[in-house]
């Protein structure tokens, strides 16, 4: 178990600290929603933390399997589609960037891999996700 804990500092900005590392961050609501913006909003947090996720679960699945693949320099672009009544994500549109020093009869495997990290199967099935993989 990782406990974290956070504290409101008024004008809709929380800072939160991850309790292991004493990592602290800054959520702010977004200006369509009364926000000030200046910072990530917990629903842009829940996005960034499917991407990231996917990344580092292609990771970890190459190490247990003695798989030898280098996804340094792996970049994303998501875009966060929000619904309005109730106010939720609606969708999730992530671009994966991977370096082209990924073998051919390896892509299919990284994309199944890619769709079983633990925040996409923690996502409701409302939310749309799509995810596509540019070889570079």
């Amino acid at each position: 178990m990782v406990e974290m804990t956070g504290i409101y500092q008024g004008e809709k900005r929380c800072e939160l600290t991850h309790s292991p590392s004493k990592t602290k961050i800054i959520t702010d609501a977004p200006k369509d929603n009364l926000g000030r913006g200046e910072s990530f909003s917990p629903t842009d947090l829940m996005g960034a933390a499917l991407a990231s996720c996917v990344l580092t679960t292609l990771a970890i699945a190459c190490e247990k399997e003695g798989v030898k693949l280098n996804f340094e320099g792996a970049k994303f672009t998501l875009k966060k589609e929000m619904q309005s009544n109730p106010r939720r994500i609606a969708k999730l549109h992530v671009l994966f960037e991977i370096p082209g020093t990924i073998p051919h009869e390896r892509r299919a495997w990284v994309e199944r891999v890619a769709h079983q990290c633990p925040v996409r199967l923690s996502l409701s099935p409302e939310i749309s996700v799509i995810e596509e993989f540019i070889w570079n």
